[in-house]
């Protein structure tokens, strides 16, 4: 029943397309989109030191679309297409999203963006399924509450939010912000977050104030529904170095260690030889209840992390990357290999390789560590991950 239906949802988008391609010129419809093949491989081991290569295939595709409302409103939405087998479907169905089974893949589609826009004079309004960015920082950001990023996964699309905010310009380079968003337990009915922000800029920096307030239950150590203040900050300059400093402060009563609600990260950018080599540090100090830990939302168990990378440009087609993700508290890091090139126009290729190490595994001592192969309180984990990318802009 699974497929049929995919099936039918497929031909539904496919005679929407068609019909509103016929559309577009006296509609001022345009669609647009990413179509991604890739491919992979991963050492997986387990505690007794078994060791098993396995892989994966993934056909991915991201279709956008836009409709223009007369002069002033627009309509955005954007679905995901997604076909995979070994590796990249075990990790789909893990998160819990609804695949169709096939004789040879594992199919599902997935709204991503369903929301319109209203622009003013002075004030823009938008609502619907939205992304809500916060923050200037290129690895960690904290203070992007809703959906922190994972340097892991740099070139995840960002998850978006039922949202609703407008948005006020005073004067040039300055935005004031109210907004709202509903909670992240789909079906309560009484959980939800409403905040404000400020962002100002500069001719050689930006800086941003953010406030939330959010009830809810889905935070360690909850009894019941309380309620969470968030107040954040960040900041960006642009000087001989490119500076950013992000940070988010959770407040709730059910936060023992207040210091556990802190998020915080710092760092810079450098280039040099004619902007060839690009050099990038940050470091990412994340409190247990704070908006980057696990338990919060994000991805991360222990303290103090660093980000230390350089990109090399052969060419405005073609990069290379090297980059280590450290755990400071538990010494195990991942390096991260990666190459870019543009084949064509809209045409791309990537490759990227990710190495987990820790003591246990370079000196056999027993510590494991979190981005350690098998990191601590999991039996099974990962020696080696590679993963080939093509990418096709339309």
């Amino acid at each position: 029943m699974k497929h049929i239906a995919t099936v039918s949802i497929l031909t539904l988008i496919t005679l929407i397309l068609q019909a509103s391609a016929q559309q577009s010129q006296t509609r001022g419809l345009s669609f647009s989109g990413i179509f991604e093949s890739s491919i992979s491989t991963n050492i997986n081991t387990n505690d007794d030191n078994g060791r098993r290569l396995s892989y994966g295939l993934e056909e991915y595709a991201n279709i956008r679309m836009q409709a223009r409302i007369g002069e002033n409103a627009a309509f955005f939405g954007a679905v995901n297409l997604i076909a995979a087998a070994g590796d990249y479907a075990l990790a789909a169905a893990a998160t819990g999203a609804d695949f169709a089974d096939g004789n040879n893949y594992a199919a599902t589609i997935e709204l991503e963006r369903l929301h319109f826009r209203i622009k003013g004079e002075n004030v823009d309004f938008n609502a619907g399924l939205l992304r809500k960015p916060f923050g200037y920082g290129q690895v960690w950001r904290p203070s992007d509450f809703l959906n922190p990023p994972n340097p892991l996964r740099p070139d995840a699309r960002p998850r978006a939010v039922l949202a609703g905010g407008a948005a006020w310009h005073p004067v040039e380079d300055l935005k004031l912000l109210g907004f709202v968003a509903s909670g992240r337990d789909p079906f309560a009915q009484d959980n939800g977050l409403v905040g404000i922000s400020a962002d100002k800029h500069l001719s050689r920096g930006s800086a941003q104030l953010l406030y939330a307030l959010e009830y809810s239950d889905q935070f360690p150590g909850n009894a019941g529904n309380m309620l969470t203040h968030r107040a954040g900050m960040s900041v960006k300059a642009d000087l001989i170095l490119g500076f950013v400093i992000d940070a988010i402060y959770a407040y709730n009563q059910g936060i023992d260690d207040k210091i556990d609600g802190l998020s915080f990260s710092a760092g810079f950018d450098y280039s040099l030889l004619d902007a060839k080599l690009i050099i990038l540090a940050e470091y990412l100090f994340n409190g247990a209840s704070s908006s980057t830990s696990i338990s919060g939302g994000g991805g991360f168990a222990n303290e103090n992390y660093l980000y230390t990378g350089a990109t090399w440009r052969f060419s405005d087609f073609t990069s290379a990357g090297l980059a280590v993700i450290t755990g400071l508290d538990d010494a195990s890091f991942i390096p991260l290999i990666t190459f870019n090139h543009e084949i064509s126009q809209g045409v791309s290729m990537s490759l990227m390789a990710q190495i987990p190490m820790d003591r246990n595994l370079l000196t056999g001592d027993g510590n494991r560590g979190e981005l350690g192969p098998i990191p601590p309180g999991l039996d099974a984990g990962s020696h080696f991950y590679f993963e080939g990318k093509i990418r096709l802009r339309f």
